[in-house]
């Protein structure tokens, strides 16, 4: 039998509801916008039109959603903000919104009542594709805004994911940087979260080693005993 109450409050059957349609429109979001970036000299008048569109239409979703949740959550909107910080940030930048694709995954690990990897596994890889996801964005972010900038080194979309491969990382070999304020935001923000989710993958995956050791001494004292 399932734990899931047999009448769920509106905002968590909402929230389940919108969990498909929410991903799917963050990576309409996410290819509109890397479409837009990357063809931006060879796409014609409509090409650009559409990946506007498109961008425009997913954040109308993402708007949507967060409407419905504060009237379903019965504070007032200062409130809701106050409480839910990160849903508002991800609002007005939804770049971040493609890492809804990790907790769509999550969903299809669930679907028959269990995951089907352990929690470390779990931790390794939504960190996985969280840090590949936030990377990508991240490059998107910087090629568009570092590209013609006076100065600049990152020229190419293969630098800007040169640049955040190595941000990620926490290498930093200097030789591509930003120079414009926004990408050295988008700096900032990717150190700390290479910072965080690295750790987590390396804190997991130590964790995982140290549960398999002890598994393996405490059948070794079983078969000598």
């Amino acid at each position: 039998m399932s734990d899931r109450p047999p009448n769920p409050p509106r905002q968590e059957r909402w929230d389940h509801r919108m969990e498909t349609p929410l991903a799917v429109a963050s990576v309409a979001f996410l290819s509109g916008y890397a479409v837009r970036v990357l063809a931006r000299d060879d796409l014609p008048k409509l090409g650009v039109d559409l990946c506007v569109g498109v961008i425009l239409g997913a954040w109308a979703v993402f708007l949507a959603d967060y409407a419905v949740r504060l009237r379903l959550s019965g504070l007032a909107p200062h409130r809701f903000v106050r409480t839910h910080l990160l849903d508002t940030v991800v609002l007005l930048l939804p770049l971040l919104r493609p890492v809804r694709m990790v907790a769509l995954y999550d969903r299809v690990q669930r679907r028959r009542g269990q995951p089907r990897l352990s929690l470390y596994a779990r931790v390794m890889v939504y960190s996985g594709l969280t840090v590949s996801l936030l990377g990508f964005t991240a490059a998107l972010t910087v090629f568009h805004h570092e590209a013609d900038a006076p100065g600049a080194t990152i020229r190419t979309f293969g630098d800007a994911m040169w640049w955040a491969c190595a941000t990620l990382a926490t290498v930093g070999y200097g030789d591509v940087t930003p120079v414009t304020p926004i990408g050295r935001l988008v700096a900032v923000g990717l150190m700390a979260c290479g910072l965080a989710l690295l750790g987590a993958v390396t804190g997991s995956f130590s964790s995982w080693l140290i549960q398999a050791f002890r598994r393996e001494d405490e059948k070794e004292g079983d078969e000598g005993a």
